[in-house]
């Protein structure tokens, strides 16, 4: 009992050294662990949102940066109303076992709903996330528009008869001089 207590008491009193990013094993693909993605690489930054949801006008400010290692895209998004009436938090990473994308969307709806992750696929400048919610599926594609240094978010769900419609459809402009 006394060699146990003194066992734990060591463990209590001995500092373990932190983990370095240079320690950490090579991830099971061989790939680095930051991910290098240059078309998500563009969405980071300032910007302000502007369009429709749910057919009503909208204004958001959001925030893209990388976190975690450079693993996630971290995108704040907040209604620019006082107090903010939406906040939502996406993280996006891609996964290299998969060769898919991942989107983790937690807004102040609450937790039913963000226990569902979005599966996404690129095609040029646009991923399209697939996001089974229990209430039905749900499209967001985030668009980059070179040109216009802008991207849109369009999304859509399906409605009571099952057809498709426009949930969203909005403009990220930079904000601040990006």
């Amino acid at each position: 009992m006394k060699n146990w207590l003194l066992a734990l008491a060591l463990l209590v009193f001995v500092r373990i050294p932190a983990v370095r990013a240079q320690d950490t094993p090579p991830a099971p693909d061989g790939r680095q662990h930051s991910l290098q993605d240059e078309l998500l690489q563009q969405m980071a930054g300032r910007w302000k949102l502007s369009g429709t949801i749910r057919a009503k006008n909208v204004e958001h400010s959001v925030e893209a940066q990388w976190v975690l290692n450079h693993q996630f895209l971290q995108v704040h998004e907040k209604d620019a109303a006082t107090p903010p009436a939406y906040e939502a938090i996406v993280t996006i990473a891609y996964d290299n076992v998969s060769e898919r994308y991942v989107a983790h969307w937690i807004d102040v709806t609450g937790g039913r709903a963000s226990e569902t992750l979005g599966y996404g696929a690129r095609s040029g400048d646009q991923i399209e996330f697939v996001f089974e919610y229990p209430d039905g599926p749900f499209h967001t594609t985030f668009r980059r528009i070179p040109d216009k240094k802008q991207w849109q978010w369009q999304m859509r769900t399906k409605n009571d008869a099952g057809k498709w419609v426009e949930f969203a459809n909005l403009t990220l402009t930079a904000a601040g001089g990006q």
